[in-house]
């Protein structure tokens, strides 16, 4: 039986690596070389998704191949290494993997090459990596439930109080300039542009925060913490805020009940996004009477959630976004009174707010039943939270 090579990094396996992965092995008995994190780091200047050894684990475990390696090689060429203790009869690549120096290579040893055209397997989709990194971004998003501006020192300079948020599974297009923290996930996308890494949250959330608020940032503006936690910490949240910008408190609830209860009762409706230059601290105005308002309404709010209380919730939720609107009324600009007038009439909905500083976006409504609501409302989107280890 021949020895057949092929080399790549593996750091997204899907379908299609697989199906190359079948037709190459029709060849003769199959030897995978894998780069290297050194190497992709490097090369293609960014960490990889996986670490290596979880990358040779899963190509190994994959049927098609005999057996697999880390090149111990570097560039475009890392397998050279490999390719010489192996001494391989054939190199296998897909149409646009192959390369004059790959061809070489092959001339130089007495090696076959074989170029493969990139067929899916019968029945599935066609896939790259390339193509999977522009589409498909786990990174999640958050919605702020309530409490929030708290986390601007210039509103809790007048009262403390906590600020609630959820973790989001990107199960929906997340549009730009929404209310959804984008801004801060886009932040995120420049050093983790697939997914969150596997780390504590909390110190996570620190590390975006204080890398999105640099010290050079040009437009002098600090963006609260609210959306980097919310973002980086799964399931509920809430954090407490005085006068700083980092919060003094943070408390999860994880509880499958209660998530599960809140995923039943909220839905998002797709609005116009924020207009250009749309600046809704505009003619604010922070008392100490808001302050407190908003902030005795994110406690309600967190009480009434650990209880699935559904009345106490929606009252308390309706409540956090009229303590918003009352120091901030530049959030309800543009088509925002439109939509709030079009839904808040309807009886299954029980409250509404907009995610994030308003202007546009969304309009987040608690409903008796999301499941309903969303298959008489086909515009209306269905929310899934993050939990741990997602």
């Amino acid at each position: 039986m021949k020895k057949v090579f092929v080399s790549g990094c593996y750091d997204l396996l899907h379908s299609g690596h697989v199906e190359f992965f079948r037709q190459a092995a029709q060849y003769g008995d199959l030897y995978v070389g894998i780069g290297s994190d050194n190497t992709i780091l490097h090369y293609k200047h960014h960490k990889t998704i996986y670490s290596e050894q979880e990358r040779l684990f899963m190509v190994k475990s994959i049927r098609y191949v005999k057996d697999a390696f880390i090149n111990q090689g570097d560039g475009i060429l890392d397998f050279l290494p490999t390719l010489d203790f192996l001494k391989p009869d054939i190199l296998v690549v897909n149409s646009d993997g192959g390369s004059d120096a790959k061809r070489k290579v092959c001339e130089e040893r007495g090696m076959e090459y074989i170029v493969l055209d990139r067929i899916p397997h019968d029945g599935l989709a066609a896939r790259s990596s390339t193509e999977l990194k522009k589409t498909e971004c786990l990174l999640p998003t958050r919605l702020d439930l309530a409490g929030t501006w708290i986390d601007q020192p210039y509103v809790s300079q007048y009262a403390p109080g906590w600020a609630l948020t959820i973790s989001l599974e990107p199960t929906f297009e997340i549009r730009e300039r929404c209310g959804l923290s984008t801004s801060t996930r886009n932040v995120i996308k420049r050093i983790w542009p697939y997914q969150l890494p596997n780390m504590d949250p909390e110190t996570l959330a620190r590390l975006v925060f204080c890398f999105e608020n640099h010290p050079e940032r040009e437009d002098g503006i600090i963006s609260g913490a609210q959306d980097a936690i919310g973002i980086c910490v799964p399931g509920l949240c809430r954090h407490f805020y005085d006068n700083h910008f980092w919060p003094e408190r943070i408390e999860t609830c994880e509880d499958e009940r209660v998530l599960t209860w809140l995923e039943n009762h909220l839905v998002m409706i797709p609005m116009e996004p924020r207009k250009p230059g749309c600046s809704v601290v505009e003619g604010q105005d922070i008392t100490e009477e808001k302050v407190k308002a908003l902030a005795t309404a994110a406690d309600n709010c967190w009480e009434a959630v650990l209880r699935t209380d559904l009345p106490a919730f929606a009252a308390a939720y309706k409540a956090s976004f009229e303590a918003q609107t009352a120091m901030f009324p530049a959030m309800i600009q543009g088509c925002v009174q439109d939509y709030i007038d079009r839904y808040s009439p309807l009886e299954d909905v029980l409250a509404w707010k907009m995610p994030g500083a308003g202007g546009g976006g969304y309009l987040a409504c608690v409903v008796t039943d999301a499941e309903k609501f969303c298959s008489e409302h086909p515009e209306a989107i269905a929310l899934h939270i993050r939990r741990s280890g997602m």
